[in-house]
């Protein structure tokens, strides 16, 4: 790892360079995981449910429920096309290229392909070299540009399927609490008070709500999200997350209820959000703060 970091800071355009390309692969990974992650998920569902209620009945199987000889993860069945079914090779899955060459279409049926896929790529990468830059060729740039990949997952699955996976969501806070111990990007008091009172905040105001109006207002996904969150800026990092989530989700929630005229009745995913507020906080939590202190004061 010294060693890494110290020929990134001889050479620091090819260390943002190596960053950028490999996080436009990671982001075509990405696109599969944001993909495949809820189906698994799903799947998974249904077969403990046949496990333990159906007991060899088979009049009780849920409808569509995949067999256990069908294999679906993040490796197989290999990436075909949706609408013929093409098995998408290696040079026609070259992140970004590939869909500027065949043109947004499928080699073989010529369908359109969603422009999402790129967009994720770039994305990633984007975002990822942004954050890198921002802590410069230092073990903090490496650790956040992982963060970085991890929310990119959670955001877009929960903005597709109103879910935030503890595939993801709890790795990240161990990893967080981890890092904490070698004050990668706080302590380890931070990042563990960060932790429980990110999960707890949430957590109190979800029980506030429903015993209100007996409705759930969030889901525990927010809590586990939060807490990873708090984990890698700190207890101090959590009014900043909370402050700009909430902020941008009330005024997007706001305009989608507007313009999809579906009223309070619509729900709304909290996590990405809390996401985009986590990684800004991470990146600027100094700067926020002392602007804030000196708008205030």
């Amino acid at each position: 790892m010294d060693a890494i970091i110290t020929l990134s800071q001889l050479y620091p355009a090819i260390f943002y360079t190596l960053i950028f390309l490999v996080s436009l692969m990671v982001g075509s990974f990405l696109n599969v995981v944001i993909y495949r992650l809820p189906i698994m998920m799903e799947r998974s569902w249904q077969q403990e449910y046949q496990s333990y209620f159906t007991d060899g009945d088979t009049s009780l199987d849920t409808p569509n429920a995949p067999s256990q000889d069908d294999t679906f993860n993040l490796v197989k069945p290999d990436s075909t096309c949706p609408s013929c079914g093409h098995k998408i090779r290696a040079w026609e899955n070259i992140p970004v290229i590939s869909y500027l060459f065949l043109k947004g279409k499928c080699a073989k049926c010529k369908v359109a392909i969603s422009v999402r896929y790129p967009l994720v790529e770039l994305f990633t990468a984007i975002a990822c070299t942004f954050a890198a830059y921002q802590f410069g060729a230092t073990p903090q740039a490496l650790w956040a540009v992982v963060f970085t990949y991890v929310l990119v997952a959670l955001l877009f699955i929960d903005l597709d399927k109103m879910l935030l996976p503890d595939q993801l969501t709890l790795p990240l806070l161990w990893l967080g609490l981890l890092l904490s111990t070698q004050n990668i990007f706080v302590g380890t008091t931070d990042a563990i008070i960060g932790a429980a009172a990110g999960y707890l905040s949430l957590w109190s105001v979800y029980w506030l709500f429903k015993l209100v109006t007996g409705k759930e207002g969030m889901g525990y996904g927010d809590f586990k999200l939060l807490a990873a969150l708090g984990a890698f800026t700190g207890w101090q990092g959590l009014p900043v997350i909370i402050l700009l989530s909430s902020l941008v989700g009330a005024i997007a929630g706001i305009a989608i209820m507007v313009v999809q005229n579906k009223g309070k009745s619509l729900a709304i995913p909290f996590g990405p959000y809390l996401a985009v507020a986590g990684w800004l906080t991470l990146l600027f939590k100094a700067e926020i703060i002392t602007t804030y202190l000196d708008y205030v004061l």
